[in-house]
């Protein structure tokens, strides 16, 4: 597997894949994207939830801190697609997305059962 350079992976406001995570640094400011499948706040983690997002390579684990979800609330709470930004956190092999900032980007999945127009056969005039 190649490497991305510190400098060459999708910077915010660009979307990285969820398997491209294990190639970027530690501590670097990434934007993932993709369905929300899970929520948790558990009563010991002081006001921290946990946000699992999947796209179309992987899963994303989120960190929500409180001040975090106090702010973006609402997203957290009600999003079924989500962009977060935020710091790239390795601990004992499991990389986490530190949320930063969190949108709701639902509206777009209404864009997913679009139809394409077929073009094929069609000439130019």
């Amino acid at each position: 597997m190649r490497k991305i350079s510190y400098s060459h992976w999708p910077k915010p406001p660009s979307a990285c894949c969820a398997n491209q995570l294990c190639q970027i640094p530690a501590h670097a400011q990434v934007c993932v994207a993709g369905l929300v499948i899970l929520r948790q706040r558990p009563g010991t983690a002081k006001g921290v939830i946990f946000i699992t997002l999947e796209d179309e390579t992987e899963t994303v684990n989120i960190v929500v801190w409180r001040k975090i979800f106090e702010r973006y609330r609402r997203a957290v709470i009600s999003a079924r697609l989500m962009r977060v930004t935020g710091r790239l956190q390795r601990a004992d092999g499991v990389t986490h997305v530190i949320a930063e900032k969190i949108e709701d980007i639902s509206p777009l999945l209404d864009h997913l059962v679009t139809p394409v127009e077929k073009t094929i056969g069609k000439s130019a005039t």
